[in-house]
């Protein structure tokens, strides 16, 4: 069914929409140059809006490169102008209602106007100056995975489980000595020595020292690992109360004189070991306490007489040394060095050293004739091992052995006779030849293989000598002689 004429007009003619015609003024073409004239408008105002349709067609550019006019730029320069405009720090959220799209009465042009028109809508940069508008900062969003992170409702389980992985904890929760003690517990239960160490740190600053003790007393674990932490950090005071406390006095003795080797000075240090006489030490621990104090003592005795000694021996060797805190062998070879000879009278003495400290024979042997060697006292090297017997004569003894008499002799540049006379008392032909040719002790090494009756070993050994030489001829005596029984 058809439509009437006269109804066709009223359509067309009261309808928003109307038919297309070549020359319409409000056609899409002349929207688009009206808009394109309202973005020209920002840079050459509006006065110029009436300029002829020519002038639309030359294109301004920018310093930035871009047309000036083109939606790009426009937008750049509208949001630098917010910014410079506005003096918030967030941008600002409009609580008002938004507008339906079919509703909003916003024209192209007046998207990019400066000014709005009269009964139009607000520009952007007067929207942002609205009062009806709040500002929000923006949201920082926590992890859900570490929410625990920042609770305190932490089971004792989960608490040392994360002490394990290295995760955020916190103990402060744990107030109650039962809580406390199961949280030890717990800690011992994994064997981590971390995290029993974090708990005993915590424990330390929470409890009192008397219950701290009294709890470790039943936790041999713990306890270990307490009494390792005070030792690194140091703290040998609190060291020495646990132990007391646990009665361990003789480890509290040997823990209180330990604390010697803190002070410097010699005088204090000696009053020190003094009253560290009375502590209950075992009896192979006091007695080395007794022979500290008494040797420090008399280290401080020669120290102070021999700064001011006269003797040659000073002037000839100075001290490179203080004698003080030395050990007691140290000590010995210095009075076998600058004291030898002196009576057993004297603190200085060798002899009165040598008792007073229990010095074994040999070792006092060894210290004493490496001290005389050194100074070439070749006299006194021998006094060190000529005996007596009950029949008067004198005889040559050693508790070291010779052959290392003759390493030390050796060493200090002892003449070759020195070393052939002790070369002489080895027992062993085997060592004593050895030695003898790895000193070159001539003499030894011709006796040695005339007495094994050794003929090519002793013409070998002659090939080796100057042919002039003492040795050589000698050498060449032994083997003319026709009395000798060689074995080759």
């Amino acid at each position: 069914m058809t439509r009437a004429k006269p109804e066709d007009d009223e359509y067309w003619n009261n309808s928003k929409f109307k038919a297309f015609t070549f020359d319409d003024d409000d056609d899409e073409f002349s929207r688009l140059k009206e808009s394109k004239r309202a973005v020209n408008s920002i840079l050459v105002g509006d006065d110029d809006d009436d300029d002829d349709d020519d002038e639309d067609d030359v294109e301004r550019v920018s310093w930035s490169g871009e047309p000036v006019g083109s939606i790009s730029w426009s937008v750049k320069e509208t949001a630098s102008s917010i910014r410079s405009g506005s003096e918030q720090s967030f941008p600002k959220i409009d609580t008002t209602p938004s507008l339906s799209k079919q509703g909003s009465g916003y024209s192209l042009s007046a998207l990019f106007k400066a000014k709005s028109k009269p009964g139009g809508f607000q520009s952007f940069s007067e929207s942002f100056s609205d009062t009806s508008v709040r500002t929000y900062a923006p949201e920082l969003r926590r992890p859900k995975s570490d929410g625990k992170d920042f609770v305190g409702d932490l089971s004792l389980e989960e608490t040392v489980r994360r002490m394990q992985k290295g995760r955020t904890y916190s103990l402060e929760k744990f107030r109650s000595l039962q809580d406390k003690l199961l949280l030890l517990d717990e800690a011992v239960a994994v064997y981590d020595g971390n995290v029993i160490t974090a708990v005993l740190i915590y424990l330390k600053k929470s409890l009192s020292k008397e219950i701290l003790f009294r709890e470790l007393v039943a936790r041999d674990v713990a306890l270990h690992h307490y009494v390792h932490y005070l030792k690194e950090m140091g703290e040998q005071n609190l060291l020495v109360e646990l132990l007391k406390a646990l009665g361990r006095t003789e480890d509290m003795a040997l823990m209180q004189y330990k604390e010697h080797l803190n002070i410097n000075d010699e005088g204090r240090r000696r009053d020190f070991l003094k009253n560290c006489l009375s502590l209950p030490f075992s009896q192979d621990d006091a007695t080395h306490v007794q022979d500290h104090y008494t040797l420090l003592e008399r280290q401080i005795i020669i120290e102070a007489s021999d700064k001011k000694a006269q003797a040659d021996v000073f002037k000839k060797f100075p001290r490179k040394a203080s004698i003080l805190n030395m050990p007691i062998i140290t000590t010995l070879y210095y009075s076998c060095f600058y004291h030898y000879g002196e009576s057993e009278g004297t603190y200085s003495s060798p002899a009165n050293i040598r008792k007073t400290f229990r010095i074994s024979d040999k070792q006092y042997i060894l210290t004493a004739l490496g001290a005389r060697a050194k100074l070439k006292s070749w006299f006194d090297v021998d006094s060190l091992f000529n005996t007596k017997n009950w029949l008067g004569y004198t005889k040559k003894r050693s508790p070291i052995g010779f052959h290392r008499v003759v390493d030390i002799l050796q060493k200090n540049n002892a003449p070759v006779q020195v070393l052939e006379e002790y070369m002489n008392l080895i027992d062993d032909p085997e060592l004593k030849l050895s030695m003898a040719l790895k000193y070159k002790c001539h003499d030894i090494v011709i006796n040695t293989y005339r007495d094994l009756k050794d003929r090519h070993q002793l013409t070998l050994y002659k090939e080796k000598l100057e042919r002039d030489s003492v040795e050589y001829r000698k050498i060449q005596e032994l083997l003319n002689n026709g009395q000798i029984r060689w074995k080759n």
